[in-house]
């Protein structure tokens, strides 16, 4: 019998790994839970700022185009600009 640790998020119902993980589908397991300390100051929202989910803009760009949201179909995939109603 192989013992595997697979770090998982429980969202109320259902345990989502963090990771792939090689299991039979539908298979039946037994699970231990143990609670990761660091993952549990982050679910109980004292700071939720600390979790990188709530840091997209860190991951921002400044680009200097006024009328990406507009057109970002245009500067993501090459179609032409929509017809301004200036």
């Amino acid at each position: 019998m192989m013992i595997k640790t697979v770090h998982a998020i429980f969202d109320g119902k259902v345990f989502y790994p963090n990771e792939p993980v090689e299991l039979e589908i539908n298979g039946l397991y037994v699970l231990n839970i143990e609670p990761v300390k660091k993952m549990k100051s982050i679910q109980t929202g004292k700071n939720g700022e600390s979790d990188t989910a709530f840091d997209l803009s860190s991951l921002a760009v400044k680009t200097d185009i006024t009328d990406f949201a507009s057109e970002h179909d245009h500067y993501l995939y090459g179609i032409s600009k929509r017809e301004s109603n200036d």
